[in-house]
């Protein structure tokens, strides 16, 4: 029988390489895709079956090509099974202090990038009657939080956004599984954009003290094999979900004094 195939965005490090390193252990065949393909060649190359993974070099903000793409995802193996969207940029800015254009790239990588992957993969799932989008966002897609407004408000739009999929597509065979980590020990913190644009540059303490991406994988993998519709992965901070769900004003007094970086 052949390998599943999972396409992988954002696999150049953090989440995506663990996710990369994980699934190809598992026996999946792997389209590893982000905008570094020096750093996709080193995960490649770490995986347990280098030989069934297949380099795509994306950008999420360029998406006029996207349909180019999907066809080269799956004229490497036949299929795509899974599509993994982790592939994105975070944010460490206050409101007052973060240019419209910074918003803008944010929903543009975030969302409309995510969006407009899906939208060119689809008809793919569709014609096959089955497939899978797992799709990172983030615990702030469930709840705000500060220094992250943008990246808050993009992740909550692909809750919105999928779970309309989901409920479109399911006669189709298609299945959705939201994926909300929390903190991550990875570099998206260094990565993150400030106000002006500018990379944050320095490791957040919460992120430094969070779970390994190994161990994130893990999550993510049996999150994908059960097609959970939703999970929340991380340390005591996923408690924060219940707490606003339950008890929202305390919900936001507790926010308003937490440490988020």
């Amino acid at each position: 029988m052949a390998k599943p195939v999972i396409w992988i965005t954002g696999a150049s490090s953090g989440i995506g390489e663990a996710a990369a390193q994980k699934f190809s252990k598992e026996g999946y065949s792997l389209i590893l895709s982000s905008r570094n393909v020096k750093e996709l060649e080193r995960v490649m190359q770490g995986c347990a079956f280098p030989d069934t993974c297949r380099i795509l070099p994306l950008d999420l903000a360029s998406s006029a090509n996207f349909a180019e793409q999907v066809a080269t995802a799956i004229s490497f193996f036949g299929q795509i099974d899974l599509l993994l969207h982790n592939g994105g940029i975070s944010q460490r800015s206050l409101i007052k202090d973060t240019h419209l254009e910074v918003d803008r790239k944010l929903m543009e990588v975030n969302y409309f990038g995510t969006v407009a992957l899906t939208k060119a993969l689809l008809p793919h799932f569709i014609e096959r009657k089955q497939g899978q989008f797992g799709v990172v966002t983030s615990l702030v897609g469930k709840f705000g939080s500060p220094y992250r407004s943008s990246y808050a408000g993009a992740k909550h739009a692909l809750h919105g956004f999928f779970d309309t999929l989901r409920a479109e597509h399911h006669q189709d065979g298609i299945s959705v599984t939201l994926i909300c980590p929390g903190f991550i020990r990875t570099q998206v913190s260094i990565n993150a954009v400030t106000g002006d644009g500018t990379p944050l540059g320095e490791m957040d303490q919460a992120q430094d003290q969070g779970m390994s991406p190994e161990a994130c994988a893990e999550g993510v993998f049996k999150a994908l094999v059960k097609k959970k519709e939703e999970v929340y992965i991380g340390g005591k901070e996923t408690w924060a979900v219940y707490l606003k769900r339950f008890l929202p004003g305390l919900f936001s007094r507790i926010l308003r004094t937490a440490k988020v970086r």
